[in-house]
């Protein structure tokens, strides 16, 4: 049983990793259950603090993901348009993943341009809040990415600390 629980642990620790980039998935929740997993087996001794103050790290992320882009358009001129132009952006480049990675970097970025420039406002304030939205999702991507490496990092730590006990096959 523990095997299977450091098996899906780590599958969501990856999958976790992926949601850093992938707007669709909840990345460092996914780490978190990951982590979780890993301690809910014989090997590992419980925890509680760790798993705590990861918990409250993987909820601050998810809160963070959704502020900081909007505070980046705003903080840069943009409207609410720029910001649901920055939403309909991200939509565009999960359901249609014709430029990979990069597609989801440039779709919102087009996406709030486009949105400002709908609500009439000019070339260069379109501009300007677009590249705001753009911050704030790289913003909000590198710190999702960088929590759910640490939490990797945990996870690996706790492995190789356990190994003898965990991959005992007598």
């Amino acid at each position: 049983m523990d095997i299977l629980l450091v098996v899906l642990g780590f599958a969501c620790i990856i999958i976790g990793i992926l949601g850093s980039f992938l707007p669709v998935l909840p990345g460092a929740p996914i780490s978190w259950i990951g982590l979780l997993l890993l301690y809910l087996t014989k090997a590992v001794p419980n925890n509680w603090w760790l798993l705590g103050i990861t918990l409250v790290v993987a909820i601050g992320v998810v809160v963070l993901d959704y502020i900081i882009p909007i505070a980046g358009t705003k903080r840069y001129g943009g409207t609410k348009a720029g910001m649901i132009g920055t939403t309909v952006g991200l939509i565009v480049s999960i359901v249609f993943p014709v430029l990979g990675l990069f597609g989801i970097v440039i779709w919102p970025f087009v996406g709030a341009f486009v949105g400002e420039l709908i609500n009439k406002a000019d070339n260069k304030t379109a501009l300007k809040a677009a590249y705001g939205s753009f911050l704030g999702f790289l913003t909000g991507t590198f710190l999702k990415f960088v929590v759910a490496i640490v939490f990797l990092g945990i996870y690996i730590v706790k492995v190789w600390k356990h190994k003898e006990v965990l991959f005992n096959f007598s």
